[in-house]
């Protein structure tokens, strides 16, 4: 018999490998356009680049696993995230954008902090780019563990096989086109995603009678009401992340202009307000369809799986499949190119003996990508894994590590390189301190009672402020260039 869902995987699997040529084509002549595109990504595609890659498997299954499990209370979250991509594209894009291309064509997050003190070789630029390293190396193993996970459920292939299957093809598209095929593959798997969020959750709700509607319908308003308040604002707290997210916004400095960004939130925004809601309802209406039903899900996090292939065609399950591939690759290629880029960029060049050639620099940055999406296969080899939980981690990582950094980077002059290191070091460590080191007498983390980005980005703030105004100001070129990034703004 004719298998419509797999072959509707090649067809996608082809369509990837493709776009990955076609970039290799156009857009990887040296490092700069392998690694940024070349600063010429037209606000669709950053729009929806940015949405693709922040999303990830957590958005198919993480987001709908928890909703089924926990009802409408993870509105929270969902209201967090998109409050934080909104403050997000004002405050950091514009200024990211001028002011990376201002300070000698900064290419990467960590190079950006160096140069903002006029330092090629401030130890803060190391230090972030180890933290990128260790953090995007679990955040990439956090989409593995989904794409393993999808082959398992929805094709009863082994997990380890589908986790070489997904990083396969994920490698072979970002090592051939760089960037440009990353943002391009982005665009099309956020339109995939969207059809798919939004379909899924109309056709279970269309097979509901009037007694499962109307038991729906109460369930939410119950769910709602009974949210506590601590772990409302936990969850809301995720929005700080989106200022300390090296593959989102590395975006902003990759759009074509800083006056196309005003277009490119506005694309932002409403793709992920409808997709965040769509993954929200899935899990809902999944809960009640199994409830209302003989059928039964072993995992949670499967229950979008479980409904493309109940209640759709095999051909249309299988794009809808294609979906959840198509959110896991966006986010680990983005991953794996910006790991990859701080191990090139950030270490391998500067501290290098001899400044290497452009093909040297470009055939590194590739064979960075293996390695980097091979240890993270290694990671992803236990199947307990939750995704959701590995993303959190990740995710509560980079916020309290990056985001208080880039935000004084960008809009306080007395910000100092010891300063910056303080940040990053404090912020890192406080979230491994709440995250994993059991304080409480169970023998439980303080995680268990409001997530750890929070505190992480605080502290980091504290140590910023309190290191940079007892330190050594920054000198005149740096502060030549952050005024140079103000007034440039002024004018448009």
């Amino acid at each position: 018999m004719f298998d419509y869902a797999t072959f509707s995987i090649l067809l996608y699997f082809a369509l990837l490998i493709f776009i990955g040529v076609y970039a290799m084509k156009k857009s990887t002549s040296d490092n700069g356009e392998y690694l940024l595109g070349g600063r010429n990504v037209s606000a669709k595609v950053t729009a929806l680049s940015a949405g693709a890659s922040d999303m990830s498997g957590w958005m198919l299954m993480g987001l709908p696993g928890a909703a089924y499990v926990s009802g409408l209370g993870s509105i929270w979250l969902a209201v967090g995230l998109v409050l934080g991509a909104y403050v997000n594209y004002h405050i950091v894009a514009p200024k990211l954008r001028v002011f990376t291309e201002l300070a000698d064509d900064a290419l990467t997050i960590p190079e950006f902090f160096s140069k903002r003190f006029a330092l090629e070789k401030g130890s803060v630029r190391l230090i972030a780019s180890i933290v990128i390293i260790v953090f995007f190396t679990v955040y990439t193993a956090s989409g593995l563990v989904a794409g393993g996970k999808l082959f398992e459920s929805a094709f009863n292939i082994d997990y380890t096989i589908g986790i070489v299957a997904t990083v396969s093809i994920v490698v072979i598209y970002t090592v051939l086109g760089g960037f440009l095929a990353v943002s391009l593959s982005d665009f099309i798997q956020g339109v995939i995603m969207l059809i798919a969020l939004i379909a899924v959750p109309m056709v279970t709700f269309s097979n509901f009678d009037a007694e499962a509607a109307s038991n729906f319908t109460q369930s939410m308003s119950f769910d709602f009401g009974n949210v506590e308040l601590l772990a409302a604002i936990s969850l809301m707290t995720w929005g700080l992340g989106y200022f300390g997210q090296p593959h989102i916004i590395v975006r902003f400095m990759a759009i074509d202009s800083h006056e196309n960004l005003a277009k490119a939130r506005k694309i932002g925004l409403s793709w992920m307000t409808i997709s965040i809601i769509g993954a929200l309802v899935t899990g809902l209406v999944g809960a009640s369809f199994i409830a209302n039903s003989e059928q039964s899900v072993s995992d949670p996090e499967t229950i979008f799986i479980f409904l493309s292939q109940f209640l759709f065609h095999p051909f249309v399950a299988g794009w809808l499949l294609a979906a959840i591939l198509a959110a896991i690759m966006s986010t680990i290629s983005s991953q794996l190119l910006v790991s990859s880029s701080s191990l090139v960029e950030d270490i391998y060049k500067s501290y290098a003996k001899r400044q290497p050639s452009s093909n040297e620099l470009l055939m590194i940055s590739r064979v960075c990508v293996l390695v980097v999406a091979v240890v993270a296969s290694l990671i992803a080899l236990d199947s307990n894994s939750s995704v959701l939980n590995l993303v959190s981690n990740a995710w509560a990582g980079f916020g309290a590590a990056f985001g208080p950094l880039v935000i004084f980077s960008l809009w306080w002059k007395k910000l100092t390189h010891s300063g910056a290191v303080a940040g990053v070091v404090v912020g890192s460590l406080t979230v491994l301190l709440w995250a994993y080191v059991p304080l409480l007498e169970n023998g439980e983390t303080l995680s268990v009672y409001f997530y750890e980005l929070l505190p992480g980005f605080v502290a980091s703030s504290l140590a910023i402020v309190l290191v940079s105004l007892n330190t050594q100001q920054p000198n005149q070129q740096a502060i030549k260039w952050f005024n140079a990034t103000n007034a440039k703004l002024q004018e448009a």
